[in-house]
């Protein structure tokens, strides 16, 4: 739906990008105030906000977080705009809800192909049926092909759990769903070409972000090199060329001597504007993380229950407590860190199985503040406090050998059995496969159904 809602001071500004955005086709509302504009945005929910960020008295960040913080507004799209462009600012904006930040004087047609892009996502994505020979009835399986993070650690020190960077192979309803690029992928497509023996294949690839040890094993996966085969990838933006020139920038001379477009596997790529899509039958919905860039983990809800895929995030409340170092965090910032870390306690809650990034363990974490990874004692808690059912401690640090990663497990365990909770805890490992099979609640739902 083209909608939106325009909020600034100058009464010109507004009535001349009214005027354009009108002209193609949007449906425009325009405020003056704050106030005005929690109004209007209430009765006529728009799709897109588009804010000025120096409203008086900080109104524009209160208003952004008012937006940010009801869960009625959780399908708009906020869009800052300023004639300052500090990092600050552009921080400000992010931490506040915007999705977008724009600098006045700016193009509007730039504006109108941005909001195009989010009126585009309107159309819940939904795959076509596959054809991959997987009965739509049979349990749902997930297999850990890549459980490292940072870059491939292979050595006799790390064979039990695996040296592939992330990447995660789910078959429920029918559907393939692969998690992430990383070398992992490597061995995926390996087997899946030995067990379809040529038959064509069509795939989901959902990218979490393009740092290198999630993409890095895209240029050898086998199956991209079949003219037979579909593979769908799916992400957010990565970087300012899109997902697609990001995946194929790691494929250019001098780095590979095969390009993207030289792979005759029919790719086809989807940049993710809405939090929620679908795959077939299964749901899907993400949620940004503390990570740098463009992050974001992956809940999907599959027939015999659901699975979340967090690889990399920071624990905020920790983040900003060390941070301060010796000065004390502020109410403020203490809030914020709460409220955003029980986000993601909310996205996650409920979750059969929880993949989440464990990548340090608590003195580890002092030397890496701000490196957008977690230590195991914050994805115990996270567990927990989500009522998640399992939990796997994933993106293990590549200087790791298989008895740290014992090491932490345990400790882990010991965490969750103190909590009083029944969460199970184990180690991702590389070629280890977990079966959801259906609880006799959700088989008698079937059966009503």
């Amino acid at each position: 739906m083209k909608t939106v809602l325009l909020i600034d001071e100058d009464a010109g500004a507004r009535r001349g990008l009214k005027s354009f955005l009108a002209s193609e086709g949007w449906t425009v509302w325009e405020a003056q105030t704050p106030e005005q504009a929690w109004d209007l945005a209430q009765r006529q929910r728009p799709r897109v906000v588009v804010v000025d960020f120096l409203l008086p008295e900080g109104a524009a960040i209160h208003l952004c977080r008012r937006f940010r913080d009801t869960p009625a507004f959780d399908g708009t799209v906020l869009v800052a705009v300023s004639a300052r462009d500090f990092p600050a600012d552009r921080q400000n904006a992010r931490e506040a809800g915007a999705r977008h930040f724009l600098v006045k004087p700016y193009d509007p047609v730039a504006l109108k192909r941005l909001l195009e892009n989010v009126a585009q996502s309107d159309t819940m994505l939904e795959m076509p049926p596959c054809t991959n020979m997987i009965p739509e009835d049979a349990p749902t399986r997930l297999r850990f092909w890549g459980v490292r993070g940072s870059i491939p650690s292979p050595g006799p020190e790390t064979v039990r759990y695996g040296g592939n960077t992330s990447c995660v192979e789910i078959r429920a309803a029918g559907q393939i769903i692969i998690l992430d690029a990383g070398s992992g992928i490597r061995p995926l497509g390996l087997a899946l070409a030995r067990e379809f023996k040529g038959r064509p294949l069509e795939l989901t690839l959902m990218i979490t972000h393009t740092h290198w040890d999630h993409i890095q094993g895209f240029p050898f996966f086998v199956p991209a090199y079949n003219p037979r085969n579909t593979v769908r990838v799916l992400g957010y933006e990565g970087a300012t060329r899109g997902l697609q020139d990001t995946l194929s920038g790691q494929m250019e001379s001098p780095y590979f001597p095969i390009g993207l477009k030289e792979m005759p596997g029919n790719l086809q790529f989807t940049e993710l504007r809405d939090l929620q899509f679908s795959i077939g039958s299964i749901q899907v919905r993400a949620t940004y993380v503390n990570h740098p860039g463009v992050c974001v983990g992956y809940r999907l809800f599959t027939p015999e229950g659901s699975i979340t895929f967090i690889p990399d995030n920071e624990n905020y409340v920790r983040l900003k407590s060390h941070s301060a170092g010796a000065q004390t965090v502020s109410p403020e910032a203490q809030a914020f860190a709460e409220q955003q870390d029980q986000k993601l306690v909310e996205f996650i809650r409920g979750s059969d199985l929880l993949i989440v990034d464990s990548q340090y363990d608590a003195e580890e974490y002092e030397r890496h503040v701000g490196w957008g990874h977690s230590c195991v004692d914050d994805s115990v808690n996270l567990a927990v406090r989500a009522e998640v059912k399992k939990l796997f401690l994933f993106h293990h640090d590549p200087s790791h050998d298989d008895r740290k990663i014992d090491a932490m497990v345990r400790h882990a365990r010991k965490l969750a059995a103190a909590s009083g909770r029944a969460l199970e805890v184990a180690g991702a490992r590389e070629r280890l496969e977990v079966v959801l099979r259906p609880t006799a609640r959700r088989r008698a739902l079937a059966r009503a159904g």
